[in-house]
């Protein structure tokens, strides 16, 4: 299966389970923001009844007072309006509205951070199959070697130590090609795992964006961008809000409440002294006077919460421009190993070459012509790396800059 970049982006928002949570939560907030809003709107409950009492009674104890009760068969309808809290139950409405919209926030960044771990492990997946073909090279290269050598001292024309040192290298190689093949199965065991998958699929990863470019925005533009981009701030910053909507909400518990209610209903059954059908309206106004000094602790926690949460945004935002000067120096540093790099390689092959033919010749000896397959090595790992490591620093910058 041939895997891009943006293939394997699009497996992962579709089938990584995180993806889904986020967005069961982010609709479980919306529904508890209708909870709150509901107070806002009438509500209305149907109601039968079908009273047979003892004749004569009362009822004379529970209560204060004293009422008949008549035998009689009623249904009636009875609806409730609040008129005004004085704006609590509109900070609360706005309150959850925020939450909501901070738990949407928070299924992007998740979003976000599943995009960017993809890139990092499918890098990394690259990472390693460049450096297996390196590993697989360079065994190839000193097992030809390492038969050279045992043949020319088969015939007595190489020492000992000439043959122990190629065995050594040839030993070396086979290492890091045992590295290097670990290294890309947990690559693909992680891509995996990121993917949605648990069984583990085979791909042939494509390498969409083989040169990319060097970085052309400034600092100060990729941290202003961070800013108004990086939807964890986004959420932080509506949960803030959030909470000084509900500190303004539990303030307003010390205002009065009015509400209307009003009833009306048919009674088919009923004594003669009763009418055959019923209604009342009503406006009631409840003041709140004392309670232990219960409203005045809910405002004041609701307060200091606020207050914590507006320091997390202040948090938040010193941790992302810190981020983003790290990354953005992370990857202008990669880049310049790119081209340092690949020259180390260059100037190591030819070193190889050289230390090579001087070897044949009789020139040198096999620790000059070890050294020289060592630092080749080296060379072609860093230069395997150096590429890799820039594009997983791009994505990063990206990541940080909500991007």
């Amino acid at each position: 299966m041939r895997l891009t970049l943006r293939q394997a982006e699009q497996l992962a928002l579709k089938n990584n389970p995180r993806i889904t949570a986020a967005q069961l939560l982010a609709l479980a907030g919306q529904q508890a923001a209708r909870e709150v809003h509901a107070a806002e709107l009438p509500n209305a409950s149907a109601n039968l009844t079908a009273v047979e009492p003892h004749e004569g009674s009362r009822i004379a104890a529970g209560g204060l007072n004293n009422p008949i009760i008549y035998e009689r068969a009623a249904a009636g309808v009875t609806v409730g309006q609040l008129i005004t809290d004085f704006g609590r139950t509109r900070n609360l409405v706005a309150s959850a509205n925020l939450q909501a919209q901070a738990q949407h926030e928070a299924q992007l960044a998740t979003a976000a951070d599943i995009s960017f771990a993809v890139d990092d492990v499918f890098y990394a997946a690259l990472r390693a199959q460049s450096l297996l073909d390196v590993a697989q090279a360079t065994v190839s290269a000193r097992q030809t070697f390492a038969d050279r050598v045992q043949a020319l001292f088969s015939s007595k024309l190489k020492s000992q130590l000439d043959l122990s040192f190629a065995n050594v290298n040839l030993a070396q190689a086979r290492l890091l090609l045992l590295d290097a093949e670990n290294a890309k199965a947990g690559a693909f065991a992680n891509l995996n795992a990121l993917l949605g998958f648990e069984k583990q699929q085979a791909y042939t990863l494509v390498d969409e964006n083989a040169e990319p470019a060097a970085l052309s925005e400034k600092l100060d533009d990729l941290v202003a961008s961070a800013f108004t981009s990086r939807p964890d701030l986004a959420a932080l910053n509506d949960q803030y809000e959030a909470a000084d909507r509900f500190r303004r909400a539990e303030r307003d518990l010390m205002f009065p409440t009015v509400a209307a209610l009003g009833t009306v209903g048919d009674t088919p059954v009923r004594p003669d002294q009763l009418s055959p059908w019923f209604g009342a309206v009503g406006v009631n106004v409840g003041i709140p006077l004392f309670n232990g000094f219960a409203y005045s602790a809910r405002a004041h926690e609701a307060g200091y919460r606020a207050q914590a949460a507006e320091q997390q945004v202040r948090d938040l935002r010193d941790r992302i421009a810190r981020d983003v000067q790290l990354a953005y120096l992370a990857a202008q540093s990669a880049f310049q190993r790119i081209a340092v790099s690949r020259q180390l390689l260059q100037e190591a092959n030819l070193a190889l070459d050289l230390a090579e033919t001087r070897y044949n010749l009789g020139l040198s000896s096999i620790v000059e012509l070890s050294q020289a397959q060592l630092q080749q090595t080296e060379a072609a790992v860093g230069s395997a790396n150096a590429q890799y490591d820039y594009k997983a620093a791009l994505s990063a910058l990206r990541y940080q800059t909500g991007q």
